[in-house]
């Protein structure tokens, strides 16, 4: 129990790390990988910004790496929190808000319409500067209310 309770509550955290992350480093010093995510119609299939997957996917191995060495540890279960909410953020972001792939293209579920349209705003603003939701999972409540 206390095992899914660690996986759940680093579920949760990683959506702060993610935000922060966002707003202070891809949107800060990092903004040289994450540029061509906000510039429309980028022609490739990966983008530069995909990068930031491994930054998030190595701890997750790493945690897995150790937190299995002699035995299962809450190491363990710290990596598949991460490894969960990188899977989430896969779909969320790049499967139902961009279109990277078209799996899921004419859902009408009100909390997906509420991320898609807080994520179009982020990306309302081209630049690095002056830009707001920069969460995932969890987006202001005003978009919620505008889906209902």
């Amino acid at each position: 129990m206390i095992y899914a309770l660690i996986t759940l509550g680093v579920f949760v955290l990683m959506e702060g790390i993610t935000w922060c992350t966002h707003k202070y480093i891809m949107h800060g010093f990092g903004w040289y990988l994450h540029e061509d995510h906000h510039q429309p119609g980028y022609p490739h299939v990966f983008e530069k910004n995909d990068a930031f997957f491994v930054v998030f996917a190595v701890p997750s191995m790493l945690l897995f790496l150790f937190g299995t060495y002699t035995e299962y540890t809450f190491l363990f279960f710290i990596g598949l929190g991460i490894l969960f909410y990188g899977i989430a953020y896969f779909l969320i972001h790049d499967v139902l808000i961009h279109q990277r792939f078209k799996w899921f293209k004419r859902t009408n579920n009100w909390y997906f319409k509420a991320l898609r349209k807080a994520h179009k705003v982020h990306h309302k603003n081209m630049g690095k500067e002056e830009t707001e939701c920069f969460g995932m999972l969890f987006v202001p409540i005003k978009y919620f209310k505008e889906q209902l």
